[in-house]
């Protein structure tokens, strides 16, 4: 590809906001610096804004402001510092604790409860809405583990619902989500809210049904590498009933765990980056296997050692592919020449 075609690298600035103790500072060293649920205790409150660059997927950049929820900064953030933190914002991460007594959505509020965090929150996306009109906001509702199961279901409406009705203009452009550092729906949430930063998915998902057609996969996934975030995934009418609806964040976070442990393994102190492994049963294939330098690809597709060859031989072919796909920018002639490229490709089938 000409050097007039790469592009450079994308910039999003990323707002993590919420009250002071809410998790914010937790789910983000989980998620991006690799640190398991029991070691984040350690962490301390966030003292005004903690920014955090993070490359995803070769030209993507993430700039993570995490801000202190501490009352005195908010409030800074909403006066003396307003434009300099909402300007050019293309996410907001709102994160409620769902045990606060100021996250009360009745209309009478129980003795000691009040709704003071959604107050503060319209306050937030009101200011949000001044700089950063385009931007979309995620709202997770933290530690619901701490919500015995028989109620998290009416806890879930409740305060998704009590959400909404604060959301104003961005009512159409939220995503709201309950999240836990103890199971894979924190994975879930901040795979929906990256994946809605991606350029070129569309060509993403063009190459990865090639991919799956030549494999003659049930699926295909596409995993960010460091993160292992879903980034997108294709399948066929076989996989597409697959009735486990969460199994990508599962998989998530099992592979993740996996990779933390492997760093026992080796001298370094960094989450250890395998390439590839394999699982042979009677009735299905599947394969992990590094398939650019920022993603992983798992591929489940017909049993048979002829088959699992045949597809870990089309996997590397993929690989250039997929390297050129991630450096063009979305809509450009590139990206066009790009999508026409991944069409008819070549394969070995088994």
């Amino acid at each position: 590809m000409e050097a007039s075609k790469k592009v450079k690298q994308e910039k999003k600035k990323v707002l993590l906001m919420g009250k002071s103790g809410a998790g914010k500072s937790s789910m983000r060293s989980i998620i991006f610096s690799n640190h398991v649920a029991k070691d984040v205790r350690r962490l301390g409150a966030t003292i005004d804004v903690d920014k955090k660059r993070v490359k995803f997927l070769g030209n993507l950049l993430l700039d993570i402001w995490d801000c202190g929820g501490q009352d005195a900064f908010t409030e800074s953030y909403l006066t003396s510092q307003k434009p300099y933190v909402f300007s050019d914002v293309g996410v907001l991460i709102y994160v409620f604790d769902v045990e606060s007594t100021d996250f009360s959505a009745a209309e009478q509020h129980p003795p000691g409860h009040s709704d003071r965090d959604l107050q503060t929150f319209e306050a937030i996306i009101a200011a949000l809405g001044e700089y950063s009109p385009g931007a979309r906001i995620f709202a997770l509702t933290h530690k619901m583990d701490l919500v015995s199961a028989p109620y998290r279901a009416a806890v879930r409406k409740a305060k998704s619902d009590a959400i909404r009705a604060r959301s104003g203009r961005f009512l159409s452009n939220i995503g709201i989500y309950t999240t836990s550092i103890w199971d894979e729906s924190l994975y879930r949430a901040w795979g929906s809210i990256v994946n809605s930063l991606m350029p070129n998915l569309d060509i993403i998902e063009l190459g990865l049904k090639d991919l799956q057609a030549v494999t003659e996969a049930e699926e295909v996934v596409l995993f960010e590498q460091n993160t292992f975030l879903t980034v997108t995934r294709v399948g066929s009418e076989v996989g597409n009933e697959n009735p486990n609806s969460d199994r990508y964040e599962r998989l998530s976070n099992i592979i993740k765990t996996f990779k933390n442990s492997l760093s026992s393994y080796t001298d370094s102190n960094s989450s250890h980056q395998f390439d590839s492994f394999s699982i042979k049963t009677r009735i299905f294939n599947l394969i992990i296997q590094r398939l650019t330098h920022n993603t992983y690809v798992l591929v489940v597709f017909p049993p048979g050692e002829a088959e699992l060859h045949c597809a870990t031989l089309n996997i590397l072919q993929a690989r250039d592919e997929f390297a050129r796909i991630e450096s063009v920018a979305d809509g450009s002639s590139a990206a066009a020449d790009d999508e026409e490229s991944v069409k008819g490709k070549g394969r070995m089938r088994g």
